[in-house]
């Protein structure tokens, strides 16, 4: 995951820039992109603040809840009718699917006689 820079950083290189220096040399000082100098830089005069900027809410294509309990209430469907009654991609709900913990159905009867795997003859 990607993580912001320090406050601190932020702080020192927009007081490098307040001191008369270019962008150039800031950003190979404190070892940044220049357009990442930029882009503090204008945060700086734009908003008064060099606080990282976080998102507030993550919009979700599917309701969690409701994929949960139409599963719950079909689970025999596939991933493709799933989409199809969401209104979205096949990707779409199989991650949705990760995120809550879904995996894929497995046949019990199968795994218990051993009939899904493969014999090896000696």
């Amino acid at each position: 995951m990607v993580r912001a820079y320090s406050l601190d950083l932020r702080e020192r290189v927009v007081a490098f820039l307040e001191k008369g220096n270019d962008t150039k040399s800031a950003s190979e000082t404190f070892d940044v992109s220049q357009r990442t100098v930029q882009r503090w830089l204008k945060q700086k005069t734009e908003k008064g603040t060099l606080k990282p900027i976080r998102r507030e809410f993550a919009y979700r294509k599917i309701d969690h809840e409701k994929l949960k309990s139409y599963i719950e209430k079909k689970p025999d469907q596939f991933l493709c009718e799933i989409a199809q009654k969401f209104s979205v991609t096949l990707q779409a709900i199989f991650y949705a699917c990760k995120r809550l913990g879904i995996t894929r159905k497995k046949n019990e009867f199968l795994q218990r006689k051993g009939l899904g795997k493969e014999k090896s003859f000696s």
